[in-house]
């Protein structure tokens, strides 16, 4: 059998590629690697301390509520309508709720 095109000769880009990774061809890789610089640790450090959604007033507590379904699907309308979340537009209702009632409601701000 015949090989043609690319398999026929290697080029001397496919021997780069091979002279790159031939490091991770040993069996104890780890070894050649060394501690961060102190500009990857830095960046290391920015990257992983910004996980999760950022915190709005006390934080937030996951609750099961039920809801009879048509006041839920026009609430979810409402909700599109708006561009809100579900969340956001209950939250909004019950703050709206607890001001008219009196009770000082303080408002949802980010404090990150």
């Amino acid at each position: 059998m015949k090989r043609t095109g690319r398999y026929r000769q290697r080029g001397s880009k496919a021997l780069a590629v091979e002279g790159d990774v031939a490091e991770f061809d040993r069996e104890f890789v780890v070894d050649s690697f060394s501690a961060p610089s102190a500009q990857a640790r830095q960046r290391w450090h920015r990257a992983k301390g910004k996980l999760g959604r950022p915190r709005v007033g006390k934080g937030a507590q996951v609750i099961s509520v039920s809801m009879e379904r048509g006041l839920l699907d026009l609430s979810d309308q409402l909700a599109d309508k708006l561009g809100v979340t579900r969340a956001s537009l209950i939250a909004r209702g019950l703050r709206a709720i607890l001001a008219a009632e009196g009770v000082a409601v303080p408002s949802a701000t980010a404090t990150r």
